[in-house]
């Protein structure tokens, strides 16, 4: 790190630590969303008028939906074991994340959120919690959970609750990749069926991308995947269920093995593992998705040195072709909820995909290039996903989601 970085580094964590102390602590706060100035409008909101909702939801359940917030509200639940890049930080300390999810939930989509941090001891521990207050929501979004407890934890809450549960770190960072891989693929002649595909980090968002590419026509024999004892294959003695699921028979064995001639590498695992000689290695026309933050697996004026016929993307939103999850979640969840879904399947992540992936193709509003200070932004090497504040995402995602959940009979209204 240069002087100027660490000071960089130093100026910016001061301003945030002010922006979330003053003027009130915190981020986020509730609202009263009904009349309460008089005495009877109290009466109404609360005893005796709020007897007879009760009544209607005691004898149908789904009245919770006419007389309460449940059909717009979401938790955002941790447990602190894997909060950003900063590890098992706790439950606690994962609270300014949780607090500035629930932000991005109301900004981008008018969803309202509650933050809920849960110090639980096992996986168990924390699924019965989280089911216990489920009632009060209509979707459930998990974060920041460690892998491999994160993959079984989604999956037995969506076994027990009847609303969306959804670990962003796993679908909507797969969904967002997806999108932006598609369209690079195009651009650079090439097929998800034919590609062969690297992908560093077997965690979540790796483990989560290889499945959603999988289901889009990708092969797992072009899949090579690696964690930090390095290729995973099947001969391996060390394998969760979760990483032998993605296994490849395969003699490679080093990540750089898995680099010669990969038409793809997808990082999700820490900075500068890539060095120019991997780069350099790859197939013509490589797709190079460096997602590692703050610092990537290889940096963009790094890579483009060695290659200059490459498309890269990364999770920064300094460079171009940021992979961010506020172009999925909050749309995903705004569809859910329209519809009354009991799930996001994997016919509403596909919908995502795709709604995103055809929105890039399309001619950008000048807002856009306001928000951006661009001059001019077109589907190309340098923009493969849609910008975040493109207002057309809660227009196009949600309606697409929504469908996709009607289709496929998960949702209880049309």
């Amino acid at each position: 790190m240069t002087t100027d970085t660490a000071a960089e580094d130093a100026g910016l964590n001061a301003e945030a630590l002010t922006y979330h102390a003053e003027p009130k602590p915190g981020k986020i706060a509730t609202e009263i969303t009904k009349p309460a100035s008089t005495q009877h409008q109290l009466a109404l909101a609360y005893t005796p008028g709020v007897a007879e909702p009760v009544r209607r939801i005691h004898t149908d359940p789904a009245e919770a939906y006419r007389y309460t917030n449940k059909g717009n509200l979401v938790a955002v639940i941790t447990d602190g074991t894997a909060v950003l890049g900063l590890g098992n930080v706790g439950a606690l300390a994962g609270k300014p994340v949780m607090e500035g999810k629930a932000v991005l939930f109301k900004r981008f989509a008018d969803i309202d959120c509650f933050d809920i941090e849960v110090k639980a001891d096992t996986p168990d521990e924390f699924i019965d919690t989280v089911a216990h207050i489920a009632p009060t929501f209509g979707g459930i979004n998990l974060e920041d959970i460690a892998a491999p407890h994160c993959f079984d934890i989604e999956r037995r809450l969506i076994e027990r609750l009847d609303i969306p549960v959804f670990h962003d770190d796993q679908h909507g960072t797969a969904i967002i990749i997806a999108a932006g891989l598609l369209n690079a693929l195009e651009l650079q002649g090439k097929t998800l069926s034919d590609a062969k595909i690297v992908i560093l980090g077997a965690g979540a968002a790796g483990i989560a991308a290889i499945h959603l590419l999988l289901s889009l026509g990708a092969h797992i024999g072009n899949i090579f995947t690696l964690d930090r004892q390095g290729v995973i294959h099947p001969d391996r003695k060390d394998l969760n269920p979760f990483k032998a699921e993605i296994a490849n028979p395969t003699d490679k064995r080093t990540l750089s093995d898995a680099m010669q001639g990969a038409d793809v590498f997808i990082g999700v695992s820490g900075p500068d593992l890539i060095s120019d000689a991997m780069l350099a290695s790859m197939a013509p026309k490589p797709i190079v998705f460096a997602l590692s933050n703050p610092i990537p697996e290889i940096r963009p004026s790094q890579a483009f040195k060695v290659r200059n016929d490459l498309i890269m993307a990364t999770g920064r939103s300094d460079y171009p072709n940021q992979v961010n999850n506020v172009l999925g979640f909050p749309f995903i969840f705004r569809g859910a909820l329209d519809v009354r879904a009991s799930r996001i399947n994997q016919e509403m992540q596909i919908a995502a995909v795709e709604a995103l992936r055809s929105l890039a193709r399309e001619p950008v509003p000048a807002e856009v290039l306001q928000a951006y200070d661009l001059k001019a932004l077109e589907f190309g090497p340098d923009y493969i996903i849609p910008k975040p504040f493109d207002p057309r995402l809660g227009e196009r995602v949600p309606a697409a989601v929504a469908q996709a959940a009607i289709a496929s009979g998960v949702a209880a209204v049309s």
